[in-house]
């Protein structure tokens, strides 16, 4: 099942109007060039809801279930993370591929949400909304420059054992951001 149909099948009937952007604003995105980026709610909530294609529904999905409770300047770290596995040769060449990395083995995955048994479900539209600016942004070439190349990260409940071998590049929110020796 695709993105928009779990969206989709996981909204009310009063939800669909606001969720779907109209058939031009799912034409083709267009890169473009960043001014600035303001990592604040009101910034984020100002700019348009576009969707993507599959990489845009990989990396919002990511965003909502590993992000969607942080902060707008949180949410855009677990991107650059994301975004700096796909450039890093040590990691799958695409969101998708980078996100469903090690899925199909239980708690053997990349990203826990994928391998955890449980269902994706969207249960909170505006929080998807939000995170799907996020992805748009940052597969539109919003800058990374809040994690310092990190290719990793955890919540500060968590203590992986990797942790120890990778520099920390930063904290922000409960996260901590690190990045692979080799990358």
């Amino acid at each position: 099942m695709g993105m928009e149909s779990r969206v989709l099948n996981s909204l009310s009937d009063d939800h669909l109007g606001r969720l779907a952007p109209s058939s031009s604003l799912r034409a083709k995105s267009r890169p473009r060039t960043f001014k600035s980026v303001s990592y604040t709610r009101g910034w984020i909530d100002k700019q348009p809801f576009v969707e993507g294609g599959q990489e845009w529904e990989c990396l919002a999905e990511a965003l909502y279930f590993e992000a969607r409770g942080e902060s707008v300047k949180g949410q855009f770290a677990v991107a650059e993370v994301i975004l700096n596995r796909v450039k890093s040769p040590l990691y799958p060449n695409t969101v998708c591929g980078v996100v469903n990395q090690g899925t199909g083995k239980r708690y053997q995955c990349q990203f826990t949400y994928t391998c955890d048994g449980n269902p994706e479900n969207i249960n909170e539209p505006s929080a998807f909304r939000r995170v799907g600016k996020v992805a748009r942004l940052m597969l539109n070439g919003a800058p990374r420059l809040l994690t310092g190349g990190a290719t990793h990260y955890h919540t500060t409940a968590v203590r992986p054992s990797w942790a120890k071998k990778f520099p920390r590049t930063a904290d922000i929110g409960v996260h901590r951001f690190y990045r692979h020796p080799r990358s």
